[in-house]
């Protein structure tokens, strides 16, 4: 799900990959917001705040938004880069950096983020905005921008317009596509939503600590990913002898 590329995905890597990381997105959004009251996975918001803070002469609380956004920007521009400079050597592995990087802030915020909520909350926002740029970078290339995980918005927009085409579009293959779109989209709302109630649910028994969770299950979508590809790798080695 996270090696296909262009042409080479299908309709199934793009489910699996946005099962996958929309629950992490909802997961990581809800406990960011329920542990520092922040939104942690878009910056639509922040945008709102920080000219409000601006316009009141707020100027340093307005620079603390503006780094939300900025942080957010830096890790989609850190994501990207590191796919650009990685497919140069090996394409197969272009996810896999990002990707173990967004694993390592999350499970390091999980682990020891607690100690700085109280003196440090700024901190946990920034970890978790460019972690969630990492996410949202790397999967908007990998699936050529059809897979979106870290907010819901645009996936709304798209799917009213997508349920609105239904009326209109009658072609076998027109309404074929329509509704691989629009499963999609429900996929990536669905999941990003059980995260959330996952993460809203637990948070109040473990805190923090969810995050370490949210860091266990993409390592392991990493593991599986890996594991499929060498059987594939292996079952071809053994038909081609």
């Amino acid at each position: 799900m996270f090696r296909h590329r262009g042409k080479t995905r299908t309709l199934s890597h793009n489910l699996r990959i946005a099962s996958l990381l929309s629950f992490v997105a909802g997961l990581v959004n809800v406990v960011g917001f329920l542990s520092v009251q922040r939104l942690t996975t878009n910056v639509t918001g922040h945008f709102a705040f920080f000219m409000d803070e601006v316009l009141k002469l707020n100027f340093w609380q307005g620079f603390v938004y503006f780094l939300y956004i900025f942080f957010f920007f830096l890790g989609s521009f850190v994501s990207n880069f590191l796919m650009e400079l990685i497919s140069k050597k090996n394409e197969q592995y272009i996810y896999f950096i990002p990707a173990s990087i967004e694993c390592a802030i999350l499970f390091f915020i999980g682990f020891w983020g607690q100690h700085l909520i109280v003196h440090h909350p700024d901190l946990i926002a920034f970890s978790l905005l460019f972690a969630m740029g990492l996410q949202n970078s790397l999967v908007t290339t990998i699936s050529n921008a059809t897979v979106r995980t870290t907010h819901l918005t645009g996936l709304f927009t798209d799917l009213g317009i997508e349920l609105s085409q239904l009326f209109f579009y009658k072609t076998i293959e027109q309404r074929k596509k329509l509704f691989s779109s629009i499963r999609l989209r429900l996929t990536i709302i669905s999941f990003f939503f059980v995260g959330g109630i996952v993460g809203g649910i637990f948070y109040t028994k473990v805190s923090l600590y969810m995050l370490v969770f949210a860091s266990l299950i993409l390592l392991l979508g990493l593991i599986y990913d890996s594991i499929k590809f060498r059987i594939i790798l292996l079952a071809r080695k053994i038909r081609n002898d």
